[in-house]
């Protein structure tokens, strides 16, 4: 991931000083209910179990779109507009895919297990309620589920740029995990979650301009040209 043109310090920075988007009742009860499961603090199991949830509403995204492709074939305007949809969601699985196994590298040289909600039966639970909740959401009303992961990805940017802050001794550990270089050519660990970090910001952009709300675009030198 090319991150050498991005200066992740100052973005932190940015994340840490923008308010926070106005959350929706829905979201806050969700964000709430994760504080509930996991804690206040944030710990890497925490920001595991956010990265083991942030790909499922880009599944049902891609779900959607490739159902509605097909029933659409004819109509190339419509089958453009939903395969980039649905090709963006790919890739939005995959670098939150990226993230999970970055996580788990850090907790696997730190020497930390895996807390008690990362058990199999939780994570299955949590992941089939929200996989249902997603599904739904997209069924209905597709905007407002672009908008719904606007929030979760805005709130996971700000849970990062905290964490960031909160382990300064990441800012002298370097990366020597080969697994990790090839999500990030950075130096430090303070670095890898800053990228992760601003990756969360480039979701956040993305689904708002997908929900028809491109004024909350979060704009930043390196940001990706496909955005807007």
């Amino acid at each position: 991931m090319e991150t050498n043109k991005i200066d992740l310090k100052k973005e932190q920075k940015v994340s840490l000083e923008r308010p926070r988007y106005n959350y929706s009742l829905a979201a806050k009860i969700f964000f709430f209910s994760m504080d509930l499961v996991t804690g206040w603090e944030i710990t890497l199991g925490k920001t595991k179990l956010i990265e083991i949830l942030a790909s499922i509403p880009y599944r049902s995204w891609e779900i959607r779109q490739y159902g509605r492709m097909t029933r659409k074939y004819k109509d190339s305007n419509f089958v453009d507009k939903s395969g980039k949809i649905m090709e963006w969601s790919r890739e939005a699985q995959d670098n939150e895919y990226w993230h999970l196994r970055v996580i788990n590298e850090k907790m696997k040289e730190d020497g930390i297990k895996d807390p008690w909600y990362l058990f199999p039966l939780v994570p299955f639970i949590l992941v089939s309620l929200y996989s249902l909740m997603t599904r739904l959401m997209a069924f209905l009303n597709i905007r407002r589920a672009f908008l719904f992961n606007a929030e979760f990805e805005d709130h996971a940017e700000h849970v990062y740029a905290k964490f960031v802050l909160d382990n300064p001794q990441w800012e002298d550990q370097p990366v020597n995990s080969d697994l990790v270089k090839q999500y990030a050519d950075v130096k430090t660990w303070a670095d890898v979650f800053r990228r992760i970090g601003l990756d969360e910001r480039d979701h956040l952009n993305h689904s708002f301009v997908l929900c028809g709300k491109p004024e909350n675009v979060v704009k930043y030198d390196g940001m990706p040209e496909s955005i807007l």
